[in-house]
Protein backbone atom coordinates (compact mmCIF):
# COMPACT_ATOMS: atom_id res chain seq x y z
CA UNK A 1 0.00 0.00 0.00
CA UNK A 2 3.10 2.38 1.03
CA UNK A 3 4.76 1.36 -2.49
CA UNK A 4 1.72 2.25 -4.59
CA UNK A 5 0.84 5.59 -2.77
CA UNK A 6 4.92 6.78 -3.35
CA UNK A 7 4.52 5.49 -6.72
CA UNK A 8 1.21 7.91 -7.01
CA UNK A 9 2.85 10.95 -5.20
CA UNK A 10 5.97 10.18 -7.40
CA UNK A 11 3.68 10.13 -10.62
CA UNK A 12 1.72 13.26 -9.13
CA UNK A 13 4.98 15.54 -9.20
CA UNK A 14 6.08 13.70 -12.12
CA UNK A 15 2.93 14.59 -14.49
CA UNK A 16 3.06 18.22 -12.27
CA UNK A 17 6.42 18.86 -13.90
CA UNK A 18 5.78 17.79 -17.66
CA UNK A 19 2.62 20.25 -17.32
CA UNK A 20 4.54 23.13 -16.37
CA UNK A 21 7.26 22.44 -18.69
CA UNK A 22 4.26 21.99 -21.37
CA UNK A 23 2.82 25.20 -20.38
CA UNK A 24 2.80 28.13 -22.42
CA UNK A 25 2.72 32.09 -21.55
CA UNK A 26 -0.19 33.50 -19.77
CA UNK A 27 0.09 36.75 -21.28
CA UNK A 28 1.64 37.96 -24.49
CA UNK A 29 2.74 41.16 -24.45
CA UNK A 30 3.54 43.52 -27.70
CA UNK A 31 5.32 46.57 -28.24
CA UNK A 32 4.59 49.06 -31.07
CA UNK A 33 5.45 52.59 -31.74
CA UNK A 34 2.97 54.88 -33.07
CA UNK A 35 1.35 55.53 -36.19
CA UNK A 36 -1.47 54.04 -38.45
CA UNK A 37 1.13 51.61 -40.17
CA UNK A 38 0.29 49.30 -36.93
CA UNK A 39 -3.44 49.38 -37.93
CA UNK A 40 -2.88 45.32 -38.35
CA UNK A 41 -2.22 45.12 -34.35
CA UNK A 42 -4.23 47.88 -33.48
CA UNK A 43 -7.45 46.23 -34.87
CA UNK A 44 -6.29 42.80 -33.05
CA UNK A 45 -6.04 44.08 -30.00
CA UNK A 46 -9.46 46.30 -30.36
CA UNK A 47 -11.61 43.14 -31.10
CA UNK A 48 -9.40 40.74 -28.85
CA UNK A 49 -8.40 38.83 -31.72
CA UNK A 50 -5.67 37.20 -30.13
CA UNK A 51 -7.70 36.06 -27.15
CA UNK A 52 -10.57 34.52 -29.36
CA UNK A 53 -7.74 32.67 -31.36
CA UNK A 54 -6.25 31.49 -28.04
CA UNK A 55 -9.36 30.33 -26.70
CA UNK A 56 -9.97 28.02 -29.98
CA UNK A 57 -6.56 26.57 -29.75
CA UNK A 58 -7.11 25.69 -25.83
CA UNK A 59 -5.04 28.19 -24.35
CA UNK A 60 -7.62 29.61 -22.11
CA UNK A 61 -7.68 33.18 -21.18
CA UNK A 62 -4.77 34.52 -22.54
CA UNK A 63 -4.54 38.15 -23.29
CA UNK A 64 -2.74 40.29 -25.47
CA UNK A 65 -1.06 44.09 -23.79
CA UNK A 66 0.38 46.26 -25.84
CA UNK A 67 2.55 48.69 -25.02
CA UNK A 68 3.55 51.70 -27.06
CA UNK A 69 6.97 52.82 -27.43
CA UNK A 70 8.21 55.87 -29.24
CA UNK A 71 12.16 54.29 -30.61
CA UNK A 72 12.88 51.71 -32.39
CA UNK A 73 15.54 50.96 -30.48
CA UNK A 74 13.84 51.09 -27.13
CA UNK A 75 11.32 48.55 -28.95
CA UNK A 76 14.59 46.17 -29.74
CA UNK A 77 15.71 46.51 -26.08
CA UNK A 78 12.42 45.58 -24.80
CA UNK A 79 12.61 42.08 -26.96
CA UNK A 80 16.17 41.54 -26.57
CA UNK A 81 15.57 41.31 -23.06
CA UNK A 82 12.75 39.60 -22.54
CA UNK A 83 10.32 42.23 -21.87
CA UNK A 84 8.11 41.88 -24.77
CA UNK A 85 7.45 38.41 -27.03
CA UNK A 86 6.53 40.35 -30.07
CA UNK A 87 7.86 43.65 -31.61
CA UNK A 88 6.78 45.37 -34.81
CA UNK A 89 8.89 48.15 -36.34
CA UNK A 90 10.70 49.22 -39.38
CA UNK A 91 12.44 46.59 -41.50
CA UNK A 92 16.22 47.90 -41.06
CA UNK A 93 15.99 47.16 -36.84
CA UNK A 94 14.25 43.85 -38.01
CA UNK A 95 17.07 43.25 -40.48
CA UNK A 96 19.72 44.42 -38.05
CA UNK A 97 18.55 42.05 -35.18
CA UNK A 98 18.04 38.92 -37.23
CA UNK A 99 21.43 39.06 -38.09
CA UNK A 100 22.98 39.49 -34.85
CA UNK A 101 20.73 36.67 -33.27
CA UNK A 102 21.50 33.83 -35.20
CA UNK A 103 22.30 30.97 -33.81
CA UNK A 104 20.53 32.33 -30.20
CA UNK A 105 17.22 34.15 -29.95
CA UNK A 106 17.09 34.16 -33.52
CA UNK A 107 14.63 36.87 -34.32
CA UNK A 108 12.52 35.94 -37.65
CA UNK A 109 9.61 38.15 -39.19
CA UNK A 110 6.03 36.64 -38.31
CA UNK A 111 5.09 38.80 -41.24
CA UNK A 112 5.02 42.44 -42.53
CA UNK A 113 1.95 44.57 -41.45
CA UNK A 114 2.35 47.33 -43.89
CA UNK A 115 3.68 49.26 -47.01
CA UNK A 116 3.86 52.95 -47.01
CA UNK A 117 5.70 55.37 -48.08
CA UNK A 118 7.77 57.75 -45.98
CA UNK A 119 8.22 61.56 -46.58
CA UNK A 120 11.16 63.55 -45.61
CA UNK A 121 8.86 67.07 -45.08
CA UNK A 122 11.05 70.60 -44.62
CA UNK A 123 10.11 73.52 -43.43
CA UNK A 124 13.31 75.20 -45.02
CA UNK A 125 12.24 77.44 -48.42
CA UNK A 126 16.12 76.91 -49.74
CA UNK A 127 15.95 72.93 -49.47
CA UNK A 128 14.15 71.47 -52.46
CA UNK A 129 15.82 68.11 -52.54
CA UNK A 130 18.89 66.11 -50.07
CA UNK A 131 21.23 68.14 -52.01
CA UNK A 132 20.21 71.63 -50.18
CA UNK A 133 20.62 70.41 -46.49
CA UNK A 134 23.48 72.06 -44.61
CA UNK A 135 25.05 71.89 -41.32
CA UNK A 136 22.06 74.24 -40.30
CA UNK A 137 19.50 71.76 -40.98
CA UNK A 138 18.59 69.32 -38.34
CA UNK A 139 16.09 66.15 -39.72
CA UNK A 140 14.14 64.22 -37.12
CA UNK A 141 13.41 60.80 -37.61
CA UNK A 142 12.91 57.87 -35.01
CA UNK A 143 16.36 56.11 -34.57
CA UNK A 144 19.60 57.70 -35.72
CA UNK A 145 21.45 55.62 -37.85
CA UNK A 146 18.84 52.32 -37.10
CA UNK A 147 15.87 53.31 -37.73
CA UNK A 148 14.13 52.73 -41.69
CA UNK A 149 13.58 56.70 -41.60
CA UNK A 150 17.43 56.33 -41.11
CA UNK A 151 18.54 54.07 -43.14
CA UNK A 152 16.68 55.11 -46.37
CA UNK A 153 18.21 58.30 -45.35
CA UNK A 154 21.01 56.76 -46.13
CA UNK A 155 20.61 55.02 -49.10
CA UNK A 156 19.04 58.23 -50.51
CA UNK A 157 22.22 59.62 -49.89
CA UNK A 158 23.95 57.21 -51.73
CA UNK A 159 22.10 57.35 -54.69
CA UNK A 160 22.95 61.51 -54.82
CA UNK A 161 26.10 61.89 -53.39
CA UNK A 162 27.66 58.91 -55.26
CA UNK A 163 29.17 55.74 -53.35
CA UNK A 164 30.49 56.22 -50.21
CA UNK A 165 28.49 59.20 -49.50
CA UNK A 166 25.69 57.22 -47.81
CA UNK A 167 26.57 58.77 -44.42
CA UNK A 168 26.67 62.29 -45.40
CA UNK A 169 23.28 63.37 -43.56
CA UNK A 170 23.98 61.35 -40.76
CA UNK A 171 25.10 64.22 -38.13
CA UNK A 172 22.22 66.21 -39.19
CA UNK A 173 19.80 63.66 -37.89
CA UNK A 174 18.16 63.53 -34.32
CA UNK A 175 16.32 60.83 -32.74
CA UNK A 176 12.47 62.12 -32.06
CA UNK A 177 9.17 60.33 -31.79
CA UNK A 178 6.96 60.57 -34.62
CA UNK A 179 4.52 62.93 -32.15
CA UNK A 180 7.30 64.94 -30.71
CA UNK A 181 9.29 65.22 -34.41
CA UNK A 182 5.87 66.38 -35.76
CA UNK A 183 5.59 69.07 -32.78
CA UNK A 184 8.91 70.13 -32.79
CA UNK A 185 9.40 71.10 -37.40
CA UNK A 186 5.94 72.56 -36.51
CA UNK A 187 7.30 75.13 -33.33
CA UNK A 188 9.75 76.22 -35.98
CA UNK A 189 13.05 76.14 -33.69
CA UNK A 190 16.05 73.64 -33.95
CA UNK A 191 14.16 71.38 -36.15
CA UNK A 192 13.87 71.80 -39.55
CA UNK A 193 13.13 68.65 -41.23
CA UNK A 194 11.17 65.58 -40.18
CA UNK A 195 11.70 62.44 -42.37
CA UNK A 196 8.33 60.17 -40.69
CA UNK A 197 5.40 58.08 -41.45
CA UNK A 198 1.66 58.24 -41.93
CA UNK A 199 -0.61 59.71 -40.41
CA UNK A 200 1.80 62.35 -39.05
CA UNK A 201 3.54 63.09 -42.31
CA UNK A 202 0.02 63.96 -44.04
CA UNK A 203 -0.98 65.95 -40.94
CA UNK A 204 2.60 68.12 -41.37
CA UNK A 205 1.60 69.03 -45.34
CA UNK A 206 -1.52 70.67 -43.87
CA UNK A 207 0.35 73.71 -42.84
CA UNK A 208 1.12 76.40 -44.55
CA UNK A 209 5.21 76.31 -45.91
CA UNK A 210 5.59 72.78 -45.24
CA UNK A 211 6.62 70.46 -47.80
CA UNK A 212 8.31 67.14 -49.01
CA UNK A 213 11.74 67.01 -50.57
CA UNK A 214 12.08 62.82 -50.28
CA UNK A 215 9.34 59.94 -50.97
CA UNK A 216 10.74 56.83 -49.73
CA UNK A 217 9.12 54.51 -52.78
CA UNK A 218 11.69 56.75 -54.79
CA UNK A 219 14.31 54.97 -53.46
CA UNK A 220 13.07 52.07 -52.97
CA UNK A 221 12.26 51.96 -56.34
CA UNK A 222 8.73 51.40 -55.66
CA UNK A 223 6.59 50.41 -52.64
CA UNK A 224 8.15 48.85 -49.74
CA UNK A 225 7.18 47.52 -46.52
CA UNK A 226 7.43 49.63 -44.06
CA UNK A 227 6.69 48.19 -40.71
CA UNK A 228 6.95 43.99 -39.99
CA UNK A 229 6.15 42.01 -36.52
CA UNK A 230 8.74 39.70 -35.51
CA UNK A 231 9.79 37.45 -32.63
CA UNK A 232 12.45 34.75 -31.29
CA UNK A 233 12.46 30.94 -33.00
CA UNK A 234 12.98 30.28 -29.21
CA UNK A 235 9.60 31.98 -28.14
CA UNK A 236 7.72 30.16 -31.25
CA UNK A 237 9.31 27.23 -30.37
CA UNK A 238 8.55 27.14 -26.57
CA UNK A 239 5.03 28.26 -27.38
CA UNK A 240 3.90 26.99 -30.53
CA UNK A 241 -0.20 27.60 -30.11
CA UNK A 242 0.84 30.69 -28.74
CA UNK A 243 2.41 31.99 -31.79
CA UNK A 244 -0.14 30.21 -33.94
CA UNK A 245 -2.88 31.65 -32.32
CA UNK A 246 -1.18 35.60 -32.99
CA UNK A 247 -0.69 34.27 -37.09
CA UNK A 248 -4.47 33.33 -36.91
CA UNK A 249 -5.16 36.86 -35.30
CA UNK A 250 -2.93 39.17 -37.32
CA UNK A 251 -4.42 37.26 -40.57
CA UNK A 252 -7.94 37.90 -39.98
CA UNK A 253 -6.97 41.77 -38.46
CA UNK A 254 -5.57 42.15 -41.76
CA UNK A 255 -9.00 41.05 -43.64
CA UNK A 256 -10.47 42.77 -41.79
CA UNK A 257 -9.33 46.00 -42.29
CA UNK A 258 -9.43 45.59 -46.37
CA UNK A 259 -13.06 44.50 -46.36
CA UNK A 260 -14.28 47.07 -44.04
CA UNK A 261 -11.78 50.16 -43.60
CA UNK A 262 -13.65 52.58 -42.24
CA UNK A 263 -14.52 50.16 -39.10
CA UNK A 264 -10.68 49.79 -39.14
CA UNK A 265 -10.16 53.65 -37.89
CA UNK A 266 -12.83 53.77 -35.92
CA UNK A 267 -11.35 50.65 -33.81
CA UNK A 268 -7.64 53.03 -34.42
CA UNK A 269 -9.39 56.16 -32.70
CA UNK A 270 -10.76 54.14 -30.39
CA UNK A 271 -7.77 52.32 -29.35
CA UNK A 272 -5.10 55.47 -29.56
CA UNK A 273 -7.41 58.14 -28.65
CA UNK A 274 -5.61 59.86 -31.19
CA UNK A 275 -7.33 63.14 -31.85
CA UNK A 276 -8.03 62.85 -35.64
CA UNK A 277 -11.23 63.04 -37.50
CA UNK A 278 -12.18 59.19 -39.07
CA UNK A 279 -12.50 60.88 -42.85
CA UNK A 280 -8.89 62.13 -42.58
CA UNK A 281 -7.84 59.18 -41.64
CA UNK A 282 -9.92 56.97 -43.58
CA UNK A 283 -8.14 59.13 -46.54
CA UNK A 284 -4.81 57.73 -45.76
CA UNK A 285 -6.05 53.82 -45.24
CA UNK A 286 -7.59 54.23 -48.33
CA UNK A 287 -4.68 56.16 -50.38
CA UNK A 288 -3.24 53.02 -52.93
CA UNK A 289 0.07 53.70 -51.60
CA UNK A 290 -1.12 52.43 -48.31
CA UNK A 291 -1.08 49.04 -48.23
CA UNK A 292 -1.87 46.72 -45.22
CA UNK A 293 -0.40 43.21 -46.04
CA UNK A 294 1.50 40.02 -44.68
CA UNK A 295 3.80 39.71 -47.99
CA UNK A 296 7.06 41.52 -47.58
CA UNK A 297 7.97 43.73 -50.43
CA UNK A 298 11.24 45.49 -51.51
CA UNK A 299 12.66 44.39 -47.97
CA UNK A 300 15.87 42.53 -49.62
CA UNK A 301 17.00 45.66 -51.07
CA UNK A 302 17.54 47.30 -47.59
CA UNK A 303 19.28 43.50 -46.98
CA UNK A 304 21.59 44.44 -49.54
CA UNK A 305 22.45 47.87 -48.86
CA UNK A 306 22.76 47.20 -45.04
CA UNK A 307 24.86 44.23 -46.19
CA UNK A 308 27.07 46.55 -48.79
CA UNK A 309 27.73 49.29 -45.87
CA UNK A 310 28.74 46.74 -43.09
CA UNK A 311 25.83 47.96 -40.61
CA UNK A 312 25.26 43.47 -41.12
CA UNK A 313 27.63 40.89 -41.14
CA UNK A 314 25.89 38.21 -42.42
CA UNK A 315 22.82 38.59 -45.27
CA UNK A 316 20.29 35.95 -45.95
CA UNK A 317 20.58 34.15 -49.35
CA UNK A 318 16.72 34.59 -49.66
CA UNK A 319 13.93 37.15 -47.63
CA UNK A 320 12.17 33.66 -46.59
CA UNK A 321 15.42 33.22 -44.42
CA UNK A 322 14.46 35.53 -41.86
CA UNK A 323 10.38 34.77 -41.92
CA UNK A 324 8.94 31.82 -40.04
CA UNK A 325 7.15 29.24 -42.60
CA UNK A 326 3.58 30.84 -42.06
CA UNK A 327 4.57 33.56 -44.56
CA UNK A 328 6.93 31.64 -47.14
CA UNK A 329 4.09 30.80 -49.42
CA UNK A 330 3.27 34.18 -50.30
CA UNK A 331 5.05 36.33 -53.08
CA UNK A 332 7.66 38.09 -51.34
CA UNK A 333 11.07 40.43 -52.00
Amino acid sequence: MRTSLRMMAVLAVTLGVMRMAGAEVSEVRLATAHGIGYLPLIVMEHHKLFEKHAKAAGLGDVKLTRATIGLGTAIQDALLSGSVHFAAGGVPPFVTLWSRTIGNLDIKSVGALSSMPQFLNTRNPNVKTIRDFTEKDRIALAGVKSSIHAITLQMAAEQVFGAGNQFKLDPLTVALSHPDGMAALLSGQEITSHFTSPPFQYQELEKPGIRTVLNSYDVLGGPATFLMVWTSQRFADANPKTYGAFVAALDEAMKSINANKRAAVEAYLSVTKEKSAVDDLLRIVNDPQNIYTLTPQNTMKYVEFMHKVGTIKVKPASWRDMFFPNVHNLPGS
